[in-house]
């Protein structure tokens, strides 16, 4: 006779729809005004910065960028959620996230432009923010590690990974579930599932029914968010970084949204992508949508955020680049002698 012996479900938040309108009782914190003011000033910097990028990018200014277009509310609900103290562990699609935690423009533009001195931050608020992490999923084990390490030195504090659809396919993110399970670890996954890692999309990468349900296989709180939908972002993230603060252990929190540009700007996803799926996803606007649920007029917002990127795209270019052969400090603590003979070369 088969028992029974584990069930599980998976819900998905969402606190707004399409035009803006509440679906039931909202928390507190979508009825702040200013919290909403912070949150929609933040993804209209997010676009900003990203169509300067690009620009940049295509003028040869800068190197190759991902955009965050249409998934702009992952990154800013994740941050404005965060406290000061916690550590935030990045992939390449956060770049708002880290400007909300004290990262200067100018040193993502420097990173992006091929300068790892860009990733020598200057704020002590962010001195422990680990940097970009462009190797696909192998941050989540970095991430479990700034855990252990604040759970070993009996902190009040959590780490917030961010990652991609793909990266749950990678063995690196099950084996940081499966400690941050084990250990019950002070750390928040968020797997921001914008439905294609680079041109494959989610159902060939996986025969799971969400992606969520990879944390319950762990041991660790599972649940969805709509990841158009700032607020109910912010308010799942807040909730899995309270849990994992006061030592309830950690919690993965599948965003779900589109990536609308093409996966980086050396990319063409009208290769693989219908153009009509992708209007669609454009229907659901994540800045429309909160716009339409606060009435506020974002054009004072969109100036002052288009002067800030401005002045610190004036500072970047500014910045005098290092000789090619500053590659080389990034490399060894001591440069062995193969390489020294490149340096010399």
């Amino acid at each position: 006779m088969d028992e029974v012996v584990a069930t599980f479900e998976i819900r998905c938040r969402r606190l707004i729809d399409e035009a803006g309108r509440p679906l039931g009782p909202l928390p507190p914190t979508a009825t702040d005004q200013a919290l909403i003011t912070r949150l929609l000033e933040g993804m209209l910097l997010a676009r900003a910065f990203d169509r300067r990028c690009v620009n940049l990018q295509r003028t040869g200014q800068l190197g190759t960028f991902a955009t965050s277009l249409g998934q702009e509310a992952v990154p800013v609900g994740v941050a404005v959620a965060m406290h000061a103290d916690d550590v935030l562990v990045p992939s390449y699609r956060e770049g708002a996230a880290q400007i909300i935690r004290g990262v200067a423009i100018e040193e993502l533009l420097a990173y992006w432009g091929g300068d790892e001195r860009g990733h020598a931050y200057a704020n002590p608020a962010v001195a422990e923010d680990l940097p970009v992490a462009i190797t696909v999923g192998n941050q989540a084990l970095h991430a479990a590690g700034v855990a252990a390490a604040m759970q070993h030195r009996r902190q009040a504090r959590c780490a917030v990974c961010v990652m991609g659809d793909g990266a749950t396919s990678k063995g690196d993110v099950y084996e940081a579930i499966n400690v941050a399970g084990a250990w019950r670890l002070p750390v928040v996954f968020v797997v921001t599932n914008n439905r294609w890692a680079i041109s494959t999309p989610v159902a060939r990468q996986t025969g799971a029914e969400t992606l969520a349900q990879k944390g319950l296989a762990g041991g660790i709180a599972a649940l969805q968010a709509d990841g158009n939908d700032v607020l109910a972002v912010h308010d799942a993230v807040g909730e899995a970084v309270e849990r994992a603060r006061s030592g309830g252990g950690a919690t993965l929190v599948e965003c779900l949204t589109y990536r609308v540009n093409d996966h980086n700007t050396a990319d063409d996803a009208g290769r693989y992508r219908d153009p009509a799926e992708v209007e669609e996803a454009r229907r659901a606007d994540p800045i429309a949508r909160l716009i339409a649920f606060s009435g506020i007029d974002p054009a004072p917002l969109e100036a002052a955020v288009g002067e800030r990127i401005e002045a610190a795209v004036a500072r970047y270019l500014a910045i005098v680049p290092e000789p090619s052969a500053a590659m080389f400090g990034h490399l060894h603590h001591e440069i062995p002698e193969p390489t020294r003979w490149q340096l010399r070369g």
